[in-house]
Parts: C-alpha cells; structure tokens; sequence
C-alpha cells in the first residue's frame, strides 16, 4: 500500500519520476545573488570585442601570474628533498612557517613576542584567517559579556570580508568612512566621527597596507590618531595584511601598522596572506596573528582556536607554507625574494605614473596626482558610476562599480587604450 497522499507505481517511484515519492533536500534552495567581481568577470568573458580589458579584481584575468624564480626553485629543491615525508601537521600547521609569519609581521624583537603573548595558526588563505579571527570573536560574545558587536568594515571594501563574519554567526556589521570621491583620498575627519560613534568593544577591520580596493593607505601620523581613538573609546582592532611587501616593496613598512599597535600594547587580530607575494596562487598560504595583552590569556585563547579549526579544516596543507618558510628563514633567499617583489612594486609605480601622464597629455579632466599616491596593486580612479558603466558598455573597459582598478592588469599593449577610454568617460555627455 503506498502512504496517503502520494501516488506511486509498484517501481516506487512517482509519477514525476522521483523515486520513493520524495523531494529534494534541496528543491527550496535560492541561487546565491553573484559577488561584483564574478559578475563583471562574466560579463568580460562573454565580450567579444577583441580590445577588452578587465581591471576589476584579483582573480582569473585580472593580472599576469607572478611567480618568483626563487620560489619555482625552492620548490623543486624540496620535492626533491629525501628527507622530507608526507605527514599531517598540526591543527595548528607548520612550527617554522607560524614562526616566521609572526617575526615578518611583528619584527624579531617585538615585546609581545619576548614576553610570550603572540601566538599565530596557518590557514588555508586569507579568508580563513579572517574566519577563524571571526570564529574567535564569536566564541567570547557566546561565552562572555566581554564583546558582543558589531563588527565596523570600511567603506568600500572587499565584498566577502561582510559575508566571512556573518558566516560565523555575526551579523552586526557596520561601515565607517574610508575613501572619499571629491578628496580622491582618505577622508581621516569623517573616519574619525564614525569611530567616535562606535559602541565600545566594537571590532573596527582596518587594512594595515595595500586597502583593497582603493589602494589608499593611512600615514604614520594618522594611525597614531586612531590607535589612540581605539585605544580610548576600547574598540577591538582587527588588521589586514592581504599582500605584505607588495605595497611599498619592504615587509616592515607595509606591516609598520601592525608594529606600532602591538608597540602600544593593544590587543590585535591580524589576518595575512602569502599568496600573492610568493605567487602561490592555489596553494593558499594565509595565518592568523593573535597578539593578547597577557600571557595568561594564551592556553585559553589558544585552546579555542585548536578548536574551531578542528571544525574547519583540521590541518592547513603545508606545500606552500615550507615554500614561504624555507625564504624567510634564509637570508640569502629573503634578499633574492624582496627584490623580485620590488621589481613587481616598481612597475606598478611606473605604471601608474605614466597613466597619469597619459591623461594629462590627452587633456582629460580633473587632477590624477592620486593615482600615485596610492599604493599596491589597486588604485580608486574617482570616476562615478555612470563613468564605469561608460566604460563597459562603450569601451569594453571593466572597472569595479566603484571606479577602483587592478594597475597590475595595465600593460604597454592596453594602457593607450585605457587613458583614452577615461577621457572619454568623462568628456562624452552620458
């Protein structure tokens, strides 16, 4: 007999053809809306004119591969190694590479470090040290009523960085002021104001170096301020280093921000990422920085971590972490390194002064002493959205909607283009 309200042959199966009668887990699941850059990356792919260029994010087309020659050698060095065996690491990953992630972010004779107050754990990327920082935070506001939000993100930022913490349950997010359009620049007062406003223990993200996706960064004086607004009004500070050394071309400037809070005694999360800078592109070599403010916190907060991860990943793959360990524990190696990162550095400068002189020349409108005096692989142009939308549809250009660009994914083949699709964009009645 089959059950009451169904109707199935002597097979099982309905008369839709389902077996058993039943639907799918899963029949009620919505399509995930798509992120800006998957969406402007589709919207490349299916253009056929053979002149489009993407500038729009840092994935698949955005930018030449960069591999360093000591880092293709060092690989081949230790595949071939004897004494290296395949075995798990633990939860925690590979000792070395922890160790040399802390020292490159915190410089060897930090005082967290000696005092014994610092502990690190390797990720699988960027985006899961910034989960596990997230994880963390979640844990205290379930267990105390030490923190409970919200989480303050600039604006713009990285689209995912809203999605990481709300995946960890925390759905408080907040913007504070970065990037403003009629300075072309960081708008420091009204950062400020936002921060001012802030409930206390507020978790404030703030890009250490190389802010995706304006390439904007603080100076030193003015992280002084807001270390100091943070440290008064007791927000928690979380850091980014997506990309040390590439945007100054020198790991202690680009992690000055790190130092100088730590040197403080703040208490500080750090998420950094080694893919870019050792051209590790699918390996996913990230870490999580925890710097506390007593050495009595750190088996406890430790103890937590090992946790979490143990639900996330287990154990991080340790390919491209011995990679990024075996150059920075070597001096030599380390040389060979940052000079292949700072020829990577200077091209991007260089491009982004002959793009400004190649506007200027063409007559466009508007000063572009902005486009150098941002950092990094990124720069915010200052054009609207009625500009980029120019851009693309009319040129073939794509930009984020923003008006920020990838300045790696310029080159002598397209930057003519380019500068002339600008002017365009902003002497052509829309």
């Amino acid at each position: 007999m089959s059950r009451p309200g169904s109707s199935v042959d002597e097979k099982g199966v309905n008369q839709n053809g389902d077996p058993g009668g039943h639907l799918s887990v899963f029949s009620n699941t919505h399509t995930a809306a798509l992120t800006t850059e998957i969406r402007l990356l589709s919207a490349f792919k299916r253009d056929t004119q053979a002149r489009k260029v993407y500038l729009a994010g840092r994935g698949e087309c955005a930018q030449p591969t960069f591999e360093p020659h000591l880092v293709g050698k060092i690989k081949q060095q230790l595949s071939a190694d004897p004494t290296l065996h395949p075995e798990y690491p633990s939860s925690f990953g590979l000792v070395e590479f922890i160790r040399q992630a802390t020292q490159v972010a915190l410089g060897r004779s930090s005082r967290a470090i000696v005092e014994n107050r610092v502990f690190g754990v390797q990720t699988p990327g960027f985006n899961a040290a910034v989960r596990l920082g997230a994880e963390l935070l979640k844990h205290l506001c379930d267990v105390s009523a030490a923190w409970c939000g919200p989480v303050y993100l600039s604006f713009p930022c990285d689209d995912s960085l809203a999605s990481i913490f709300q995946a960890a349950g925390i759905q408080d997010i907040r913007q504070y002021y970065y990037w403003d359009d009629k300075q072309r620049g960081v708008c420091l007062e009204k950062l400020l104001a936002d921060l001012e406003r802030a409930p206390e223990q507020s978790v404030v993200v703030l890009s250490a170096s190389a802010h995706y996706p304006t390439g904007a960064d603080l100076s030193h004086n003015q992280w002084a301020v807001i270390a100091e607004l943070i440290m008064r009004r007791r927000l928690f500070p979380f850091l980014l280093l997506p990309a040390q050394a590439l945007c100054y071309g020198d790991l202690e400037r680009d992690a000055w921000p790190v130092r100088y809070f730590a040197s403080q005694g703040i208490e500080v999360l750090c998420a950094q990422s080694f893919s870019h800078c050792f051209g590790l592109y699918g390996e996913a070599v990230g870490h999580l920085l925890c710097i506390l403010k007593h050495n009595s916190l750190l088996l406890s907060v430790q103890s937590q971590a090992d946790k979490i991860v143990r639900s996330l990943w287990a154990q991080p793959s340790v390919g491209g972490a011995r990679v990024v360990a075996t150059v920075l524990s070597n001096s030599a190696h380390l040389v060979e390194w940052q000079g292949d990162v700072k020829r990577i550095v200077e091209r991007c400068m260089l491009i982004r002064a002959v793009l400004r002189e190649k506007l200027r020349l063409l007559g466009t409108p508007g000063c572009w002493d902005h486009l150098t005096q941002q950092g990094g692989l990124f720069c915010c142009t200052g054009l609207n959205g009625q500009q980029v939308e120019f851009l693309s549809n009319c040129r073939h250009v794509y930009l984020l909607p923003s008006g920020c660009l990838n300045v790696s994914a310029i080159n002598s083949r397209n930057l003519d283009y380019i500068a002339e699709s600008i002017r365009l964009a902003l002497t052509t009645s829309l």
